[in-house]
């Protein structure tokens, strides 16, 4: 045994020997001196930062704000809207400092400092950094207007250090992000790059779908310029179409983060709210099967209809509307559109609708969804929550049944989370909505709007699938083996084609307007764009013949819905002060003050000219 113990012994004296002093030098570095990382390190650790406070992002700004006032959702999950929904408390979401432009500052300096054979090698790694911040500063300027850009993160590389960064209004930040992604997709273009490999996290080095996500946040830009300099715009949207590089047009152009393997999204629950009845009505109508993904089906399956006949129980009348009863009065089957499309029901969005008797049927589910069974009290949800495993996975699922009846359960849940921060259906729903403003690109309207409702319903559906979501490939409540996969969720064979044969999916009329449509349902699925697109939109549109808007009434008056999120009051030790009260001043922003009438008039620049809520759109 004494002679294995002798063996690491001699390899080590094999090391030493073979070691020459050189070597020995380039191992054992000065402690003084701090290694650089890697490069590609670098890179994928500003990927990791793209999408941060996720759970800020859905629980305060989408959940309590954003989807609510763009008429998604209630801004509870417990009932309806009360007049207070238009009012801000806290707000959250993501940030560039201190840790992301820091990082991608890093990363161009190191290359720029190269030599050159390796600096012209290394232009797409560079590159990727501009998208990298560029995309959630978007998120960031939507709800704040101006922010820190062109002077950010350069105390590093300034002498004396630059900590009093001077604000960039959005229109120069707008002109300052077209100029660094024409740059980044020259270099992402590039020949004979240095291979980045799985440290980027999104695309697995594929520089080309990189300079594709950068023309998509051109038009991301274009789109936010549509009623604030339409020629620009247009000219902007005619440079992606005949790029070189190309745009987004398929599911594996997306970009979609993974933070990691054990990333099960928020963590906590966000508590999103009830659907909109109006958007929900509309969905089921054209049996769009996003509905089946960004709402949860109600708890009224056939053995929960026939425990409220066998107790004596009324049905809520939107789900008795689709039931049949034999002789005997007993549950026969589904009229109608059937399993799963009879299981969605939203809720009216008005404060005052709350305190109308003939809605109890919506918000009294505590009461009247109440039924006994030999001694087993349940309460079961007629009406359908935003899903919440949009945005997280790692919890369990019960599947309704009678009272006393069998425990089905969903355990153990914990697929990764799929984050869409861009899109191949958001790409071809921008080229429809300019297509049909008059810009000068090839094909038609109708066919880029097919392509992104055919992608959007693509990517929400591999979402379900991905997530795991509790209904996708049966209903497991119904013991009878159709019955169950009739309750499925998952995309079926001929509805994507159907759902294109719709009215409400032909843009010869009204068409502008159903484009919009369509981009709100795609968004609501991201973390942002949603309420930016509502905002330049107008839509939903009062007295629409398609998805029409309701009136948000409070006492009978009309409640003033916000257009941009609260800004704190600066303190005047702020190291940035003087900067920040400028950039207020040339805004005309009030500070601290949660008016709801001070947030709808003092807009932000993209903001400006775009039309009230519910106007419609303004082309």
């Amino acid at each position: 045994m004494k002679y294995i113990y002798k063996l690491p012994l001699i390899l080590m004296a094999v090391l030493v020997v073979s070691c020459s002093k050189d070597e020995f030098a380039e191992l054992n570095t000065n402690p003084s001196e701090v290694a650089q990382p890697d490069i590609r390190f670098s890179v994928a650790e500003a990927i990791h930062e793209m999408y941060r406070d996720d759970y800020t992002v859905w629980f305060y700004n989408n959940f309590r704000y954003a989807y609510p006032w763009s008429q998604l959702t209630t801004a509870s999950s417990g009932g309806g809207n009360s007049e207070t929904m238009v009012e801000m408390e806290n707000a959250g979401g993501q940030s560039l400092y201190p840790r992301l432009y820091a990082n991608t500052r890093d990363v161009r300096a190191r290359v720029e400092a190269m030599e050159e054979d390796e600096k012209q090698a290394r232009r797409a790694i560079s590159a990727m950094t501009f998208a990298i911040q560029i995309q959630p500063a978007l998120t960031i300027t939507d709800n704040y207007g101006a922010m820190v850009y062109t002077q950010g993160a350069m105390g590093a590389y300034t002498s004396p250090p630059l900590i009093t960064p001077e604000y960039d209004l959005q229109e120069q930040l707008f002109d300052t992000w077209l100029e660094e992604l024409d740059g980044a997709i020259e270099d992402l273009s590039a020949a004979n790059q240095f291979k980045i490999g799985g440290q980027d996290i999104i695309y697995n080095g594929d520089y080309g779908k990189w300079a594709k996500f950068c023309n998509l946040l051109k038009l991301k830009i274009a789109a936010r310029l549509v009623n604030q300099n339409q020629a620009k715009a247009f000219k902007i949207v005619e440079e992606v179409v005949n790029s070189p590089a190309g745009y987004m047009n398929d599911l594996s152009d997306d970009f979609i983060y993974h933070r990691g393997i054990k990333y099960y999204g928020t963590g906590n629950g966000t508590q999103p709210g009830i659907g909109s009845k109006n958007l929900i009505d509309f969905m089921v109508a054209n049996k769009d099967p996003r509905v089946k993904v960004l709402f949860n089906k109600n708890e009224f399956n056939a053995e929960v209809v026939q425990a409220f006949i066998d107790a004596g129980k009324d049905l809520p009348p939107y789900v008795e509307q689709y039931v049949e009863k034999d002789l005997l009065g007993n549950f026969a089957g589904w009229s109608g559109p059937g399993e799963p499309w009879v299981r969605y029901h939203g809720v009216p969005l008005s404060p005052d609708a709350t305190f109308e008797a003939s809605n109890d049927i919506y918000f009294k589910q505590d009461i009247r969804n109440k039924i006994t069974i030999d001694g087993v009290e349940k309460t079961y949800s007629s009406t359908s929550n935003f899903a919440e495993r949009v945005v997280r996975t790692g919890y369990n699922h019960t599947y309704p049944t009678k009272p006393g009846g069998r425990l089905i359960e969903l355990k153990d849940n914990y697929p990764p989370v799929d984050v869409i921060l861009g899109s191949s259906a958001e790409t071809n729903l921008y080229l429809a909505e300019f297509k049909l403003l008059g810009a000068n690109i090839s094909g038609s309207a109708q066919d880029y709007f097919n392509r992104g409702v055919e992608l959007s319903v693509l990517r929400m559906d591999k979402m379900a699938q991905n997530h795991r979501f509790p209904y996708y490939d049966k209903d497991p409540v119904y013991t009878e083996e159709d019955e169950a996969a009739a309750g499925a969720t998952k995309l079926q064979a001929g509805e994507l084609a159907a759902l294109l044969t719709q009215p409400a999916y032909d843009l010869s009329v009204n068409g502008l307007e159903k484009v919009y449509i369509q981009q709100v349902i795609n968004f609501a699925a991201t973390p942002g764009d949603l309420w930016t697109t509502t905002r330049r939109s107008g839509v939903p549109a009062v007295n629409s013949d398609v998805l029409p808007r309701e009136a948000m009434l409070a006492s009978g008056a009309e409640l003033t819905i916000p257009r941009r999120l609260l800004i704190n009051a600066p303190s005047e030790d702020n190291k940035n002060y003087e900067n920040y009260v400028k950039a207020l001043e040339a805004q005309g922003f009030s500070t601290g003050d949660n008016n709801p009438s001070v947030l709808n008039t003092e807009r932000i620049w993209f903001d400006l000219q775009n039309p009230q809520y519910g106007e419609g759109p303004k082309n």
